[in-house]
Parts: C-alpha cells; structure tokens; sequence
C-alpha cells in the first residue's frame, strides 16, 4: 500500500467512551485517540438512564477533531459498545426516551414472572444465555408488566450500538454479536427466538433483521460530515458491536488452549468455540454463549470486574479521599495477603450505595477478618477477582475438555500487573496482557476487513500480532493460593 488507511472506531464503554483512529499501512494497526469522555448512568425518581442524546454529542465532537488531525478522510467509521441495553424508535424514527441503565432496579424481580411463563431452563436451551436480570429480555418484559407506554408506541428497537449507527446513517439494523447478549436470540436457528419470545408477548415487530460482524450499512449522512468538516463519502460499518466481541477478535495467538479475560468495568472471560454449548452443565454453571466476531461462539462467565474497586475509588472520593488506581494497587501491595475474601457475584456488590461498607459487611457476615484500611480493602477484592477467575477456569476446563494453559487478559484490566500477576498465581496459568485497547482494534480490524483491506478475522488477528507487544507473566511457586481457593469455595455459592 502506498498509503495509509484509516478507520474510525467509537468505542463506548459502561464508564467511559472514546473515539480512536485506527490507522492500516498494509503490515500493522496505530491506534490514535481523537476524544475521551465519562460515560455514566443518570439516576432519577429512583430509575437509572443512559444519556444517550449527550454520548451523541461526545461522539459527535471526537468526529470533528478529526480533520484537524488526519488529512486522508477516514474509511469507515464503526460503533462498539456493552451489551443488554437498548433504545426504542417510533414510527417516524425518534427516540422514545432515554435508554434505561442495566443497573436500573426496574427488573428487580421480574425473572420469576417470566419463568411462569417460560421455563428458565428452556430459555437456556433456546439462546444459550445465562438468567442475569439485566439481560434485554427481562428489560422488555418488565415493560410489558408495568404498562409501560413507550413500548405501545415503539416501532423498533435498537442496541446501543445499533442506535448510534442508526444516528450516523439511517439504517435501522441489528448486529449479530449485540444480539446474543440478549437473551432473545437462538443461535441454533440463527434467528430470534421467535415462538418463545411470541409466548412471553414480547412484540416481534419491534426487532429487525440481524447482520453479521463487517457489514457495511450505508453512508454517513451528510449533514453529520459536514458538521465534521469532512467532505469524503463515509461508509457506516456494524463490526463486531458487541465490545468483548470486538475485543476477543483483537487477542493474537488465541487458541484452543487459552482462556480469555476482558478485564474492565465487568470481567468476561471464555473461550471461543464453533457451537453454543447447552447442556446442563453449562446451564448449572451459569455460562452464557456470546457470538464472536467471525460468526462462531464465545463460551464465556459474567463477572463482576473493575467496578467494584471503581465504586470503592467513588465512596471514598465523597469522602474527600482521593487515590489514584496507582495509589490503590500500591496500597493493596503493601497489605497483608490472602486474609479475607468475597465473592465478586454476590448480589451484594451489584449496586450497593457503599462498596467499601459492603465489603466489611460480607466479610463479617461469612466469619472473615474485616478489612479496615484502603490497602485491605483493595487486596481483598484484588484477590477476590483472581480467585473467581480461577474457579471459572476451571469450569471452562470442564465444559471443553480442554487444557487451558494460558490465560489472556484484554482491556483496562490488563495495564494492572499487580492484579495480572495475581491471576497467574491463582490460576497456575501462564497470563498474557493485552492489548489494552482491544476493543478499539477488533472494531478497525472489522472495518478492515469489511472494506476489503484484510482478509478476513484471522488475518486481521495476525496483522494484530505485529502491531502491539504484549507482557507475559509466569506463576510463581508456593501453594498459599492453593490454600486461599478452597477457602475461597467455602463462600462460593454452588
């Protein structure tokens, strides 16, 4: 190639969002940060809500800082984001409302409704999808329960991600790997759940067609690139919207022996197989099957990550305390090691208005050392992840049969070697960290790969591998974590 192509990432997160450039020399990937911003939920009359007219905006302003940067326009421009949310559009294309938060209490409960209808296990076996009461499907039925009058008037419904591409160009499209997440979708047929989701009165015509990772939808409307001050056509592109789908297509070397985790505000971790697994072991496990980036399957756990240290950094910041992550990692070094521990899942730590005092509390209620100070605290939930890793892994170990040697950390989480030194202990597995930006890089990479710039996702993995270095980490000796697990297990629910 003569000269360099480059690609618009939006990268949206449960925290926070970016826009990136992703620029392709025909060998590697240079990522290129264009805007930055907080991305919170808006809590209200005791619901909670994405500002999703405001992330537009931000979107919006990392787009027009593009041209003071790059003089080649870009090539396409694609839209990733977390799972389980959506917006409604009415019979003229508006949005009706602000999309609801998954943390929004609205649900609390509503998972019983549904499975008097339907059974819990036959839902498991028609979508794959592990029963979280944040999935899309109690989200819609909860509307359905109250009332709700948006739904009355709603004419489609779109995941996150497809409704800021629907922004961009008009198309009104979803994407695959959105669509496993939720807990609507039958990878079997390919295909919404129709006569389960018919059962429960779930409105059908709400959903549209579902596209695969690496379609181009349309152009970028023109009113957009000229407020971007670009003049350039610009293709839309559905990547892999899901972000740990665009994130696993990011990992180089991922093979049938590596785990992955995609370590962020939650912690998903897997592995990548060729069919939805099922069975009743999956199910009592609590496995979820994801689509990926090149139409096979992500096996995976749904962990609570990041956030429980992001909520402890929040308390303490209303207190007046303020740490840095690097203060935090420093004080959970300097505390003692494996004294006390919890379980990152509990309902406990879903949306406590104290994490710090929720931690305390669980500890004292399950007979353990209370943690007082911010390094005990941090430690304890440090050690609490990498313990939970190591129990997933080994149900994954289980579920494929498989030896998993090595585990590969992506995202945020993989810039802390403290916690990533801490997994290859409890795991006993070798841990490789990054890329950082994952996501980011799977949804160019797709870009890439759509406008006929790479191959295909195996190629764009490849042309990964030569983009970035990546830190490996080796367990070191002792059997103290051997100790700690089954300890660990004596407060882990079944």
């Amino acid at each position: 190639m003569s000269h360099t192509a480059n690609f618009v990432a939006a990268d949206l997160g449960a925290s926070s969002g970016r826009l990136m450039v992703g620029r392709w020399d025909g060998r590697s990937f240079l990522l290129d940060e264009l805007h930055r911003f907080s991305n919170t939920g808006v809590s209200l009359a005791g619901g909670v809500y994405w500002d999703a007219l405001g992330i537009w905006s931000q979107l919006e302003a990392g787009l027009h800082r593009y041209r003071a940067r790059f003089e080649d326009p870009p090539l396409g421009i694609g839209v990733d984001a977390w799972g389980v949310d959506y917006a409604l559009l009415d019979r003229c294309g508006r949005l009706i409302g602000n999309p609801h938060h998954y943390r929004d209490p609205r649900t609390d409960g509503i998972p019983a409704f549904v499975f008097e209808r339907f059974a819990e296990h036959d839902i498991f076996a028609e979508t794959g999808v592990q029963t979280m009461q944040i999935n899309t499907l109690f989200q819609l039925f909860c509307m359905l329960h109250a009332g709700d009058p948006q739904l009355e008037f709603a004419e489609k419904l779109l995941m996150i991600p497809d409704l800021y591409l629907y922004f961009l160009c008009g198309e009104k499209q979803n994407e695959y790997t959105e669509a496993t997440t939720t807990q609507m979708y039958s990878p079997a047929r390919g295909d919404w759940a129709r006569e389960m989701l018919s059962s429960l009165g779930i409105p059908l015509p709400i959903l549209s067609p579902v596209v695969q990772p690496g379609t181009i939808l349309g152009p970028v409307r023109p009113d957009i690139l000229r407020n971007a001050n670009l003049s350039a056509a610009l293709p839309a592109i559905a990547v892999a919207s899901h972000d740990t789908a665009s994130a696993v297509a990011a990992i180089p070397d991922l093979d049938d022996h590596s785990a992955f985790i995609s370590s962020g505000t939650w912690s998903l971790m897997g592995v990548q197989v060729q069919e939805p697994n099922t069975s009743e072991e999956a199910f009592r496990l609590h496995f979820t099957n994801e689509g990926s980036a090149d139409g096979a399957i992500l096996l995976l756990r749904n962990l609570t990550g990041l956030w429980i240290i992001q909520e402890c950094l929040r308390c303490w910041e209303r207190e007046g305390r303020h740490y840095s992550w690097n203060d935090i990692t420093f004080a959970a070094a300097e505390a003692k090691s494996l004294q006390r521990f919890f379980d990152p899942n509990a309902r406990e730590f879903q949306m406590p208005p104290d994490m710090p005092g929720a931690i305390r509390t669980y500890c004292k209620a399950t007979q353990q050392s209370v943690p007082e100070t911010v390094g005990e605290i941090a430690r304890c939930a440090f050690e609490s992840l990498s313990l939970k890793y190591r129990s997933v892994l080994q149900s994954l170990e289980k579920l494929t049969g498989r030896h998993l040697d090595s585990i590969r950390v992506v995202g945020g989480g993989s810039l802390n070697h403290f916690l990533c030194q801490m997994i290859a202990d409890a795991c006993d597995r070798r841990v490789v960290c990054g890329p950082v930006e994952a996501s980011a890089l799977g949804n160019v990479m797709l870009q890439a790969v759509a406008t006929g710039h790479l191959q295909d996702v195996s190629a764009g993995r490849t042309a990964i591998a030569g983009s970035i270095e990546c830190v490996s980490l080796v367990p070191r000796p002792g059997d103290a974590w051997d100790d700690a697990y089954a300890r660990f297990k004596t407060i882990e629910p079944p």
